[in-house]
């Protein structure tokens, strides 16, 4: 396979579209989840994203990255407001459904309405989940901050609440997500199944790692 070198002025370059297709490409396979919140009159807003990431497990946190709020961000503007917002996995029965929430609808429109999938509410927690996902996750967020380099939100977010099938949790704490039917997503619109190689112990100087299964 040849390979094409792209250098600084060659991708400043490029067309806006084509760019952004192209950048978003390089950083690999990445999580495809649903955000879910909601203002404090439970008008309920859903985004797909996949910039979700662990930041580290004591305490359990998760960080996520907003796109500049030079126009309005609904889903920002909820969590800011009411301070806690959800993570719901996509799977390959939602994910006509999840993919469309990507489309920019009015604010007092709700994309759970206009695709097709269900809020469900929890006792003391006011954002939505979606009903349809497999693995959800309820956040509060503790911090923001805005990147100055380009104008994007990192929140972060302590998990206070996870729901998954009970045979995807396995007798070490690992989670088999593929088990559970979560999708990857490369690039803006391209969606992946998974197949897993196999789990390596834990690396240590003094010997290779050896597969576990």
């Amino acid at each position: 396979m040849s390979l094409s070198v792209f250098g600084h002025d060659d991708i400043m370059s490029m067309e806006k579209r084509y760019r952004a297709a192209f950048i978003n490409s390089l950083s690999g396979f990445k999580s495809a989840n649903l955000l879910g919140t909601s203002d404090a009159e439970r008008q309920t807003n859903l985004c797909m994203v996949s910039s979700a990431f662990h930041l580290g497990a004591n305490p359990a946190l998760m960080g996520v990255i907003i796109r500049p709020d030079t126009v309005v961000r609904d889903s920002l503007e909820n969590i800011r407001q009411l301070g806690v917002y959800t993570l719901n996995h996509v799977s390959e029965a939602m994910l006509t459904a999840a993919h469309q929430t990507s489309a920019r609808y009015p604010h007092d429109v709700s994309e759970f309405d206009q695709v097709g999938l269900t809020p469900l509410w929890r006792d003391r927690f006011n954002a939505p989940y979606v009903q349809e996902a497999a693995v959800r996750l309820g956040l509060v967020l503790r911090e923001e901050h805005t990147l100055a380099i380009n104008g994007t939100h990192l929140l972060i977010g302590e998990i206070s609440e996870v729901h998954v099938p009970e045979s995807c949790v396995k007798d070490d704490g690992y989670v088999d997500i593929e088990q559970a039917g979560s999708v990857a997503v490369s690039g803006l619109d391209s969606y992946h199944r998974t197949a897993r190689i196999g789990r390596l112990s834990y690396a240590k100087p003094d010997c290779f790692p050896e597969w576990l299964d």
